[in-house]
């Protein structure tokens, strides 16, 4: 099982936690936040990003953790890269709610596999939604069928 550790700008980081421990309320003891005041150096957020670690990594359950945060070259992804090994712990930026959402879901896979499930959910969570309703769109020339269907 893999822990997973969101570090992100405040609120967020906190706030992803809340939304994912909605949806799987089991997640709560594998499932770390720390948001990034800006009144905080970074290496006191450094120091307590340590002892997070620390903490999802005594759980005898866990054999690898998966940082997430939110944007790179920022303090929270600047502090998880002196965090993580690469081999027992992972970092991916740009982290979103269906990113977290698919980490949480997989978290029993191995953890390279965990990072590739983790970065195609964050992907395709990402996506532009029509404004009008499908009936109202004008039609592209390839579509076979003529027929307008309502769900």
């Amino acid at each position: 099982m893999n822990a997973i550790l969101i570090i992100g700008h405040a609120p967020l980081a906190h706030a992803l936690r809340q939304c994912a421990l909605h949806v799987f309320p089991d997640c709560g003891p594998l499932l770390s936040a720390i948001d990034v005041q800006p009144n905080l150096s970074p290496e006191e957020t450094l120091a307590t990003a340590r002892i997070a670690m620390e903490q999802l990594t005594r759980a005898p359950q866990v054999k690898g953790v998966l940082v997430l945060t939110d944007i790179f070259g920022a303090t929270p992804s600047n502090v998880a890269q002196k965090l993580v090994d690469g081999v027992t712990s992972r970092l991916i930026t740009g982290v979103n709610l269906p990113m977290l959402l698919r980490s949480v879901s997989y978290r029993h896979e191995p953890l390279d596999a965990l990072v590739a499930r983790a970065v195609v959910g964050g992907t395709q969570g990402v996506m532009q939604v029509a404004i009008t309703a499908p009936q109202n769109q004008s039609r592209r020339s390839h579509d076979q069928d003529h027929h307008d269907h309502q769900q």
